[in-house]
Order: C-alpha cells, then sequence, then structure tokens
C-alpha cells in the first residue's frame, strides 16, 4: 500500500510525467527532462510509481469505465445518466460526452509513462534485479492498458494506435493498427518478457503488493489468448497460473471480497485502496451502494442487478447471497443489522460483492469519510484466480476436451454439487454467476461468444417482474467495439479513424 500512497506526494517528476494530454500529444516542455532525470535508483521508482497515479482517477477503474461493462444483461443504470444509458442503448448519443470520452486518453497517459520507463531503464545505476523488477512493471502495466483498449475499440478492420516507445513521443498523429490481431500479438510479446523478469508474488514486500508479479503477467496472457481465439495457448497460460502460481480459492466465496484478504491465495492484480488521507483506490463500492446510503453516506446508486442476473444462480448457490441483495434481505450497514430496502433501486436488487467494508461504523476507517470519493480498503479485483481457472475450462472445451475438472473446481466452492460432460453452455454460467458485477466484464464476454444481439434484443426485469429496461437494438457489425473518443479524432485531424458505423 505504500507505494501507492507515495504517487500523490512526489512532485516535479510525477506531474511532467502524468500530465501531458496523452502519449500521443506533444510533450510539455520544461524542466526535468528525460536525459537529466533517468539516472538514479530513485529516479527509476519514482517514475515507475507515477504509472499507477492515473489508477486512482475516480472514473479509471471506479465508474467511467464501468458504463461499458454495465451494457450487459447484469444491471442496469440506477440513477438517471445519459451518457450511460446512451451507451447502455448502443446510442452514437453517448459519443464526445462525459467520462467514456477520456478512457482513451486515460489508458495511454499510463502507456506513455510505462514507455518512458522502458526506453530509459538501461540509464538507471542500479542492480540487475531491481532493473528487471520495474521494466516487468513497465511491461505489464503498458499491456494491461492497451489490452483494455484493443478489446473495447479495436477488431478486425483496426487496432489502437501502437506508441513507438524506442523514442520520445512524436507530436505527430498516430494511426490506428491495421487490425486488432497486432495489437494482441504486441501485447503478448510484452507480456511473455514481462512474466520472465517479475517476481512472484510471494516474493514482493508487503510493502509492494499491489505491484504487478509473474502470476499475473501469465494470467494476462491467458485472457489475450483467450480474445484471440487461441485456445490452445489460453489453457497452456491458465495452466502455468494453476500448477506454478501458489494459488488456491479461498473457501468462502464471500471472503474474496473482505480486505482482509485483499492479498490471499486467490489474488492475482486489483487496485490497491485506502479510506484514510486522501481516500485511494477504486470508487467501485460507494458507486454500487444505494443512493445517498439511506440517509447515513454518500452511496452513488448505480449498477443495479436485474432479475435476469439473479435468477441465473441455482438454488444452493452461495454465490447469489453473496453477490446480490434483493428486497427484504437481511445485512449490517454501519454496525448494525438492517433489512434492505431502497428508494434508489429501479430493480429492487443491489450489488452485494463490495459491501463488506460498509457493516462497520462508517466512522472505523473502512471506507472513506469523503462520500464524493466512496472508496473502501477493499483492493476491489481486477482479475482473480477463479477467472482463470474459466479460462482454462473455456479454452478446453473449445478444444473438445473435458473442463470437467476446472468447472467443478468453482461450482464446489459455490456449494454446488459437481457435473460430468461440461458444456459450454455449463461454462457461460458458471462465468456469469461467479464474476457478475466484476472487471472480468460480462458485455465483452457476450460479443466474443456472439451472443449478444440476442440477448439484447430482450427487455430486462426487476424484482416483481416489470421490465426495468427496454429490448435493444445490436448489430454486432458495429456495436462489437466502441466508438472511438471523439476528441481523439479531432486531435489527430483525422489520422485516427472512428470505428465503422459509430
Amino acid at each position: 500500500m505504500k507505494f501507492f500512497k507515495r504517487i500523490f506526494w512526489v512532485s516535479g517528476i510525477a506531474v511532467m510525467l502524468s500530465s501531458c494530454t496523452s502519449e500521443l500529444d506533444v510533450q510539455p516542455e520544461g524542466t526535468p527532462t528525460e536525459a537529466s532525470f533517468w539516472k538514479t535508483e530513485n529516479d527509476l521508482i519514482t517514475g515507475a510509481n507515477a504509472m499507477y497515479r492515473p489508477l486512482s482517477d475516480s472514473e479509471f477503474y471506479g465508474r467511467g469505465f464501468f458504463w461499458f461493462i454495465n451494457a450487459s444483461d447484469d444491471m442496469v443504470t440506477g440513477r438517471a445518466k445519459s451518457e450511460a444509458d446512451n451507451a447502455k442503448n448502443f446510442s452514437s448519443n453517448y459519443i464526445a460526452a462525459g467520462d467514456l470520452e477520456t478512457q482513451w486518453n486515460k489508458r495511454y497517459m499510463v502507456i506513455g509513462v510505462a514507455n518512458r520507463v522502458i526506453r530509459n531503464i538501461d540509464n538507471i545505476q542500479t542492480s540487475a534485479a531491481v532493473k528487471n523488477k520495474y521494466l516487468g512493471e513497465a511491461l505489464f502495466m503498458s499491456s494491461r492498458m492497451y489490452f483494455e483498449l484493443a478489446y473495447n475499440y479495436g477488431n478486425e478492420k483496426a487496432g489502437v494506435p501502437i506508441v513507438d516507445r524506442t523514442k520520445e513521443a512524436d507530436p505527430n498523429p498516430i494511426p490506428r493498427a491495421a487490425n486488432v490481431m497486432d495489437n494482441y500479438n504486441y501485447i503478448v510479446a510484452d507480456l511473455k518478457r514481462a512474466a520472465e523478469l517479475l517476481p512472484a508474488q510471494e516474493q514482493l514486500l508487503a510493502k509492494d503488493y499491489g505491484r504487478p508479479h509473474k502470476a499475473a503477467a501469465w494470467a494476462l496472457l491467458a485472457k489475450v489468448y483467450l480474445f484471440m481465439k487461441d485456445w490452445q495457448n489460453a489453457a497452456f497460460w491458465a495452466n502455468e497460473v494453476m500448477t506454478k502460481g501458489n494459488r488456491t480459492l479461498l473457501t468462502n466465496y464471500a471472503d474474496v471480497f473482505k480486505a482482509e484478504n485483499n492479498y490471499s491465495s486467490e489474488y492475482i492484480w486489483s487496485i490497491p485502496s485506502t479510506p484514510k488521507f486522501n481516500s485511494v483506490g477504486s470508487i467501485l463500492p460507494g458507486v454500487m451502494l444505494e443512493n445517498k446510503g439511506w440517509g447515513l453516506y454518500n452511496g452513488w446508486g448505480y449498477f443495479q442487478p436485474t432479475k435476469e442476473l439473479y435468477d441465473e444462480y441455482e438454488t444452493g448457490d452461495n454465490r447469489r447471497g453473496a453477490t446480490i441483495l434483493k428486497l427484504g434481505d437481511q445485512f449490517t450497514f454501519n454496525g448494525n443489522p438492517r433489512t434492505y430496502a431502497s428508494t434508489n433501486s429501479l430493480t429492487g436488487y443491489q450489488f452485494n460483492k463490495y459491501m463488506d467494508a460498509f457493516k462497520y461504523a462508517l466512522n472505523s476507517g473502512h471506507v472513506s469519510a469523503n462520500g464524493d470519493y466512496p472508496c473502501t480498503d477493499l483492493a476491489v479485483p481486477i482479475m482473480r484466480y477463479a477467472e482463470v481457472i474459466l479460462i482454462k475450462a473455456e479454452a478446453k472445451i473449445m478444444m473438445g476436451q473435458n473442463a470437467d475438472i476446472e468447472i467443478n473446481m468453482i461450482r464446489n466452492r459455490a456449494g454446488l454439487a459437481s457435473k460430468n460432460g461440461c458444456t459450454l453452455a455449463d461454462l457461460k454460467h458458471e462465468r456469469r454467476c461467479e464474476l457478475a458485477g466484476e472487471w472480468a466484464d460480462r458485455h465483452r464476454d457476450l460479443v466474443r461468444w456472439g451472443d449478444a444481439q440476442a440477448t439484447y434484443a430482450q427487455p430486462l426485469h426487476g424484482i416483481s417482474g416489470q421490465v426495468v429496461w427496454a429490448a435493444r437494438n445490436f448489430n454486432p457489425s458495429v456495436h462489437n467495439v466502441w466508438a472511438v473518443p471523439q476528441v481523439e479524432i479531432v486531435n489527430s485531424h483525422g489520422i485516427i479513424k472512428q470505428n465503422q458505423g459509430w
């Protein structure tokens, strides 16, 4: 956690490294320059720490990017938010609006800092072990950002721009890669190198928890290969995590989402958070909390589960109660027992997955005192071990192999009986139930499976069966990718082209 706090205390160089509009833009003049800065181990640490600063922006892994995930059938927009509603309805009216307009830029900002680390690391006077660690981190962070850009904006017609990291930022606009496979191949090469350089999670000092590690690189490789439909490599890298990553599932599903298990054996990669001091980390827990928190806390009331998601769970599935609160359920809030009721929920449900910190007294230090930045002490998972197991299962099924062992690992932890002869339908069911409301991204799953059009043609319902979201028109030839932010097209003077149909 300490490394994350330091990002906000560094001066000069951190501002220089993260204040430019984008790695695709002209760098501001001034000091320190790259040539004068990258000399000492402390310079390297300070520069590398700047990669993590943008991640605590409230719209990075807190709300803004989640509007894309909100497009799925698992949730609806809980409060009036035209930008979010338009995105969920696949309407081009969301283009050039607010939070989604900045997501491309935010990720290129991280890529820009990572590129500087990679470009200058040979100038640093320090040990090979230290260089390897930070080079591995930079390669991982660049890869994670490119992956999020590629799978949201790239397809067979055009990928996203790849920045030449061997030289300082070019003031000229960079065109998009020919197709998304160019991006995926670039990411794969970087991740393989990162995996060689990064230490294992258990080799990190406690103060460095939250930084990338070897198993995180393997896991991301597995997911990238899954999106490439390279089933053999997806299974291989998932298996590397399962056999060499020292990972195991926690016994109790709900325990995954408790702060005391932030870096448990199920941890792969998450956003370190602290409600203290400046309150940094993901605000997703507070974003999903009842609007105004029953008069006790400034919850935001977004991302409310649907009846479709609730009904997906089998009787006896422990994950349902851990994931969803429904009207009438008993829970603890602000240190007191409470019956779930809502003046806000369109559906009669609330995500319960991120609520553990709110069971304590609100002034006990588990929750940010600033309701305008409602983070908690939970390190919100971006990827966790259960998803790696499901990646291996999916890859095996797609290759015609039996994946009963992997799927039953997930089912048995949920309190469910084993299945035999598991099919792709079983895999889809487990992935939905296991990862609901997480950054694993149900919407992108539906898109890559080819299920989005049929799924979104159905309305979404609330607890009493009422329609809370009308059926939507999803055109795969257009909506399989999101629109490139208009500001990027304008600033590039048309060099960066819009996705067709948007």
